[in-house]
């Protein structure tokens, strides 16, 4: 006999495939005792009212709670990238070009935490709360050199209740002589020692509470010889874990790979082994048709991240290329290179870039016709805010594997609460303009409305795993 947790009444909102909007009024969510979600029934049907009955009964009782009509339950955001450390040092150097951001400002804010484990987990913890404030439920985070710290990341994301997936960053080769690894043997070593270590942390009394996870991390090309990255490669399949880096980020970065290693950095990952189902690569702007191809049939992801792409590329992913390839995409806020930790900023981001593009590249044809005409048709490659938020949602977690994304039977019940009206018909926020109605109900309308406007007051509460870790002042 299944013995329950929750029981919850909600509209629930999701994006099950890219670019359909599922919102379904009136639900009861049945969540078991170990955080997964059992049943999904209309609130009147005959399964419900068995249902109830039986959570009555249970030792102890299980009361169903309802969500008011002017709130909905949206799955949690997935964060497919996000630099622990340089969270210390959002909005800093922006102005500067991506190699020299890292030496003047990335590095020495992971090299200042890596020598301050206190700082650390005092930054750590702060980031925790921030991503669940955001309504963010999973992260695939970078660490810094530090096997210590990294840990504490890992205990901290743990303790507070977002499944987070930690890399202890990889590299042997490093523009500041202090900050580095001291050879590819010792890289590999701290690895396969940090990924043991994250592993043994204390969880709880079931291991179905371990939201944690270790991650190989290879920087990025420019940083790893070929000898490290090899290694990484045979340990990743030794030991079953995902793998992220960065890959054909920016024209600084592409460059320095072609001059120093005579290659792409695609091929040297591909060759290292590093392309694989568990991979998720950040940004990969630079990438062209055949590569997306090559991304595809590999299995790996890719981590978007437009709002650090205006920063450090000189050209904007082609989202819509990728999509149509059938890579899996979701949704990276890339800090400390992009400043803002909230995933609603970078579906926003995400639409507004590719509609940009599309009207760059549309424009440019026109121009093109005007000395050689042709009759090619257009080719929309702009996107709308549904798809970015499946990206932000059932994408990220479709990258790392995970069930959660959606709300359906067998998956974890990883969801936020949004407040629309509050119980005064007032709206909630920025959206405190909308007009008093008696008969108001969650529709396509107003969930447009909150995607472009909405922000952390709209956030009520967040579950992870069926555990309420954020619940907002009010």
């Amino acid at each position: 006999m299944t013995l329950f947790q929750t029981l919850l009444i909600a509209t629930t909102v999701q994006t099950p495939s890219l670019g359909q909007l599922q919102i379904t009024h009136d639900q009861l969510i049945v969540v078991d005792l170990k955080g997964y979600i059992a049943e999904i029934v209309p609130k009147e049907s005959e399964e419900a009212r068995s249902i109830i009955e039986k959570a009555s009964k249970q030792s102890p009782p299980v009361v169903v709670s309802e969500l008011p009509r002017g709130s909905f339950l949206l799955p949690t955001f997935v964060d497919l990238h996000l630099h622990a450390p340089q969270f210390l040092y959002l909005g800093s150097g922006l102005h500067l070009p991506l190699m020299k951001w890292l030496n003047e400002y990335a590095y020495k804010a992971e090299e200042r935490l890596d020598a301050d484990p206190e700082l650390a987990n005092r930054v750590y913890a702060r980031l925790a709360e921030r991503l669940l404030e955001a309504g963010t439920g999973a992260v695939l985070a970078f660490e810094a050199n530090s096997e210590p710290n990294s840990l504490i990341l890992a205990e901290v994301m743990q303790s507070k209740g977002v499944r987070a997936f930690v890399g202890k960053l990889s590299m042997d080769i490093s523009s500041r002589p202090t900050y580095v690894e001291p050879s590819a043997d010792a890289s590999l070593e701290q690895a396969e020692r940090f990924i043991c270590r994250c592993r043994e942390i204390a969880v709880g009394t079931k291991d179905s509470e371990r939201l944690i996870h270790p991650v190989i991390t290879p920087r990025f090309v420019p940083t790893c010889s070929d000898e490290l990255l090899h290694g990484l490669g045979k340990l990743a399949q030794a030991e079953g874990v995902h793998i992220q880096s960065h890959l054909a980020e920016a024209r600084d970065q592409v460059d320095w790979v072609r001059s120093t290693r005579g290659a792409e950095d695609i091929d040297i990952f591909d060759k290292a082994g590093l392309l694989t189902p568990r991979t998720i690569q950040a940004h990969c702007t630079f990438l062209q048709p055949p590569e997306l191809a090559r991304m595809q049939a590999s299995g790996a992801s890719i981590a978007h991240c437009p709002l650090s792409n205006a920063y450090f590329s000189s050209k904007p992913f082609p989202l819509r290329e990728a999509l149509s390839e059938g890579v899996t995409v979701g949704l990276g806020s890339d800090v400390a290179g992009g400043y803002q930790i909230d995933i609603m900023s970078a579906m926003r981001s995400a639409v507004s870039t590719s509609r940009m593009r599309d009207g760059y590249l549309r424009e440019a044809k026109l121009e093109a016709k005007k000395t050689q005409p042709s009759d090619e048709p257009d080719i929309d490659v702009s996107i709308d805010w549904k798809e970015a938020l499946f990206l932000a949602t059932q994408g990220g977690a479709d990258a790392l594997g995970l069930l959660t994304g959606s709300f359906k039977p067998g998956s974890f019940f990883d969801a936020q609460r949004i407040d629309l009206i509050n119980q005064n018909d007032r709206g909630v926020g920025a959206l405190d303009f909308f007009d008093t109605i008696r008969d108001f109900q969650i529709d396509e309308d107003a969930v447009e409305k909150w995607w472009c406007l909405g922000d952390n007051r709209n956030r009520r509460s967040v579950w992870i795993q069926g555990r309420q870790v954020y619940n907002a002042t009010i």
